[in-house]
């Protein structure tokens, strides 16, 4: 299963690339996401609870970054196992651009595999799960680099501590 799109984020591209790096906001972004520790370098363990039609299941496993080109460009790639449900992994090639008035273009290619029992549940219900998956994940991930505002703003104070240049 594939799928493509673009968001437009109302941050700078510097700032939408250290969401893509950080811990906390990937975790944020990740629906059913529990846990998230590790680093952009060594790579992230992860635990996501997720239903997906009759299944639901505790996926643990890893999400990787490679293909860096800082801030560009990378890949996102997730594994994770959850038991007898089976399995579930998948690619995100992810692209920076700018965009008008110090906005960032991200631009993604999502590939989704999944095995086990949740491979029995036929490629409709998997396709549709892929697709709210990788919409919710581009979502959250944009709410969570957009809140990132200076202090005063609607959605919230900072969480690493810098500031939007002022427009």
């Amino acid at each position: 299963m594939k799928l493509a799109d673009t968001r437009t984020i109302a941050a700078s591209r510097a700032e939408v690339w250290q969401g893509l790096l950080d811990a906390e906001t990937l975790k944020n972004a990740v629906p059913g996401c529990q846990e998230m520790d590790g680093s952009a370098e060594d790579g992230f363990t992860a635990v996501v609870v997720q239903k997906v039609g009759p299944v639901k299941a505790t996926f643990r496993g890893t999400v990787t970054l490679s293909d860096l080109d800082a801030p560009n460009s990378l890949t996102l790639r997730g594994e994770g196992k959850g038991g007898a449900a089976g399995f579930a992994k998948g690619d995100a090639h992810v692209t920076l651009s700018d965009g008008e008035d110090g906005q960032t273009l991200l631009s993604y290619e999502v590939e989704a595999k999944v095995g086990g029992k949740l491979a029995q549940l036929g490629s409709r219900i998997i396709d549709g799960f892929a697709k709210k998956m990788a919409d919710q994940f581009f979502e959250r991930f944009q709410s969570a680099v957009e809140a990132d505002e200076p202090a005063g703003s609607r959605r919230g104070g900072k969480r690493r501590g810098h500031r939007k240049p002022h427009r």
